[in-house]
């Protein structure tokens, strides 16, 4: 019993062994800034670094779009999947972990037992029937010698960091979803607004060319075309109509509601301002992203499983045992002389496989590579979003500036054409002109401005959050927060 005590302390004194490589993060060139580099008097200038916030939707000071982000938190189904993958995965990690502790496990059996009056094994006369009683508690465990059980729960546990890694992710995306489609909404809500007025426009148009075709001032084809007009300005409206009420039900899926039961009234309110980045935020802001954290968890666990695979060489060692009571039913079973134990370590060694401990360190070493390119290419990737969104709010801005200039300018056209048709220097078709103009104007400056908000809010969701106030920020309305 001693000399089986010695060697099990021995086996245990050596176990911590780890075949697993240390773990370096993958190489990748990095620059110290971004090529797009923006202030909010329209000067790129170098990032520097600013702290988080929790709430980066909290800049529009939009209740509305509040309610729709903490609904979309709580309720939306495919974040309720992630977080239930989530719980797997830390739960396979804290099972992987339970490897290392050693098994006990109690068990008892009443067995009854008749031998054959014929049996060519011992006569039977006196003893046609007996019965087995035994109550034990056994144990077994493993000796990680070499790693591989601490190396697989270290693999769990990326795994399962790594998830928890796309569930924000997933978050992020959610909230920049509800964020674009919200303000799509209201985008839609100003277009209908113009396009109504372009409709009763053109309803005015085809009124003024009846008149003037029955006073025999205007030829019948006149009269086609202004129906025409008006035709095609009624389809572009209720084709308006119909991409809002589509733009609800896929808000209402985000939140996890039901669309019919989900609605949200229009507003006339303009678009707020695109997010604009703080001067000095720093490319290092990416290492922040979940989807890059996610991609170099794995990167770790692959590391790990390396280890797992090299350990298969060596021989596994276990501590088996067992003690208990057993009697053949006479007399008591909990006595002294019934007492049963046993007690000592077993040992495995893999001598032929047809290659399978070679093909599974293969395996390994492949899947590691794997997982080194995906987080390279995800770092490229995320690099390159922000840089095309940076690069976009930047034009997009200066074009929707230009367009309000354009919409500015087909109001004062307007305002002089009812000047001049007031005077009896114009008819009211030059009045009708200038109106659409107008209505056309501010429907391409909308869109425009649609669009540049829509970028900066990508933007947040390439950052892998916003970014918070800093002194330098603090007079601008749109300078957001990040996720957390």
């Amino acid at each position: 019993m001693k000399k089986v005590l010695m060697v099990w302390l021995v086996l245990a004194g050596v176990s911590g062994c780890s075949f697993a490589p240390s773990y370096t993060r993958p190489d990748l060139p990095t620059a110290s800034q971004y090529h797009e580099k923006m202030t909010e008097d329209g000067h790129w200038v170098p990032f520097k670094v600013t702290e988080a916030s929790q709430t980066w939707w909290k800049a529009f000071h939009d209740p509305v779009l509040d309610d729709l982000e903490h609904s979309g938190l709580v309720a939306n189904q495919n974040l309720l999947a992630a977080l239930a993958r989530l719980d797997q995965g830390r739960s396979l990690a804290r099972e992987q972990w339970a490897n290392l502790w050693p098994t006990v496990g109690a068990s008892a059996t009443h067995q009854l037992t008749k031998i054959s009056e014929h049996t060519m094994i011992f006569p039977v006369q006196n003893y046609p029937a007996f019965q087995t009683n035994q109550v034990q508690l056994d144990l077994n465990y493993e000796l990680d010698i070499w790693g591989a059980l601490r190396n697989a729960a270290h693999a769990a546990d990326a795994q399962a960091r790594a998830s928890a890694d796309d569930l924000a992710t997933l978050a992020l995306s959610t909230e920049a979803e509800i964020a674009l489609d919200y303000e799509s909404l209201r985008a839609l809500d100003a277009e209908l607004f113009e396009t109504e007025r372009l409709v009763r426009s053109w309803a005015d148009n085809r009124t003024l060319t009846a008149v003037l075709v029955a006073g025999a001032e205007a030829a019948v084809p006149d009269q086609a075309q202004a129906d025409l007009n008006w035709q095609m300005a009624r389809q572009q409206l209720n084709e308006l109509r119909l991409q809002r009420q589509q733009m609800e039900h896929a808000l209402a899926l985000l939140v996890g509601s039901n669309p019919e039961e989900f609605h949200i009234a229009p507003v006339s309110d303009e678009l707020p301002p695109p997010l604009h980045p703080v001067p000095g935020m720093p490319s290092v802001l990416l290492e922040r992203r979940p989807d890059v954290v996610s991609a170099e968890e794995k990167v770790k666990a692959a590391n790990a499983n390396i280890g797992v695979a090299k350990a298969a060489w060596f021989p596994v060692f276990n501590l088996t045992g067992y003690t208990g009571y057993g009697n053949t039913g006479y007399g008591p079973l909990l006595v002294a002389p019934n007492r049963l134990w046993s007690f000592g370590p077993t040992l495995s060694l893999p001598l032929f496989n047809g290659g399978q401990i070679a093909a599974a360190n293969d395996l390994a070493r492949a899947q590691w590579e794997e997982s080194v390119a995906n987080y390279r290419n995800t770092v490229l990737g995320a690099w390159r979003e922000v840089e095309d969104q940076l690069v976009a709010l930047r034009e997009l801005e200066t074009e929707a500036e230009a367009a309000r200039g354009a919409s500015e300018a087909a109001q004062q056209a307007l305002e002089q054409a009812r000047l001049s048709f007031e005077g009896g220097l114009t008819n009211r078709f030059e009045v009708l002109q200038a109106e659409r103009a107008v209505a056309l104007a501010l429907t391409g400056a909308t869109q425009l401005r649609l669009r540049a908000l829509a970028s900066s809010i990508v933007l947040v969701k390439a950052l892998g959050g916003g970014w918070s106030d800093s002194p330098d920020s603090a007079k601008s309305p749109a300078s957001v927060g990040a996720h957390s």
